[in-house]
């Protein structure tokens, strides 16, 4: 597979929360970070998403946004 976009981080699905629609994926990506995307649940079952099994966050934005008070 290749993508234009150049933030792909591989990791390994830790947890698969569904909802009605949608699902929250978390990706261990090491060092203790996890990544966390909503993404279809048309999505997850195309991919044949289960926990355990690796993955790449493929991140394409013009902008990220972080704010505290």
């Amino acid at each position: 597979m290749k993508l234009s976009a150049r933030n792909q981080l591989k990791g390994t699905i830790t947890e698969i929360e569904t909802g009605a629609v949608n699902a929250i994926i978390k990706l261990d990506i090491g060092g203790g970070n996890i990544i966390a995307a909503t993404i279809s649940m048309d999505a997850v079952k195309s991919l044949n998403l289960t926990a355990g099994k690796e993955a790449y966050a493929v991140i394409k934005s013009t902008s990220v946004m972080v704010g505290v008070e």
